[in-house]
């Protein structure tokens, strides 16, 4: 797959848990190249780019994930058919790249494929979503205590209706593995840098969802650790915040138009309403 390339953006990222995720890109491909883009304070991570089909970038701060991630797409979108948008705490088998890169080959009207997502322990991850509103993530971020409130919430948001048993066209699709087709970019754009952390993978996969499918492709499966840091961590809680605030205000807030008529119709094609009695 040389016209495959992956990039992975680590910022003081826990070293094995990173060299699983390297290690599952390297043996999955022999030609394909893959970035590391280190926001690091320190380039301590360095060895690990032990293989020559490793670039290794020190930016020596931190700039940001989708700001990282552009570093390595700026090089690669004029060579690369497609990209892999990849977490540092990711791992899969060899089948699963291969399996996504066949189904983007047989389907030219998709620009971004997300396979199935389970934490390490094989539960599932519900990683697809629909477009988010404020209400949505006003009551995933300081409401969680209500356990009835938040589950109603996220049976319709995360699309749990759907049995995650099949191939849907999803809106939004997680940023911690997104597999891009290149000529996707070249007419949406890359990442917003204006969000520093988290609500970046919701902008472009709405971007992206305007001029291609986005797709959840449950053949494969991939294995993800998810720390949800910003639910324990003070900074991460603002980074989230900030980007929050930032993504409604570039998209709207109550009035959002584009996100409601992209949801109804999320919903419609995969009948919610029989299967969840309307909403």
């Amino acid at each position: 797959m040389k016209d495959l390339s992956a990039s992975i953006v680590v910022y003081r990222s826990p070293a094995n848990i990173l060299a699983q995720t390297i290690h599952s890109f390297l043996c999955s491909t022999v030609d394909s190249r893959l970035y590391i883009i280190d926001n690091s304070p320190t380039d301590q991570l360095k060895y690990l780019a032990y293989d020559p089909r490793i670039t290794y970038i020190f930016n020596g701060k931190n700039i940001g994930f989708g700001a990282g991630h552009n570093v390595s797409l700026r090089y690669v979108i004029e060579q690369s058919k497609y990209h892999l948008v990849l977490n540092p705490d990711v791992y899969f088998d060899t089948t699963v790249l291969t399996s996504i890169y066949q189904f983007m080959e047989s389907n030219p009207d998709i620009g971004q494929v997300m396979p199935k997502v389970l934490y390490p322990d094989g539960r599932l991850q519900p990683l697809c979503k629909l477009l988010p509103s404020p209400k949505t993530l006003v009551i995933r971020r300081f409401f969680g205590f209500l356990k009835n409130l938040l589950q109603e919430e996220n049976y319709t948001y995360e699309l749990h209706f759907s049995g995650y048993d099949k191939i849907m066209d999803v809106p939004f699709l997680s940023g911690c593995f997104m597999f891009l087709r290149t000529e996707a970019l070249k007419k949406v754009g890359l990442f917003d840098e204006r969000f520093f952390l988290y609500t970046e993978d919701a902008d472009l996969s709405r971007r992206i969802h305007r001029l291609y499918r986005t797709v959840y492709y449950p053949e494969v499966t991939i294995f993800h650790y998810h720390q949800r840091g910003s639910y324990t961590d003070p900074w991460l809680f603002w980074c989230g915040i900030k980007s929050t605030v930032s993504y409604f205000n570039k998209w709207g807030w109550a009035n959002d138009e584009e996100r409601d008529s992209v949801n109804n119709k999320v919903l419609q094609q995969l009948s919610y309403g029989s299967s969840a009695g309307g909403d």
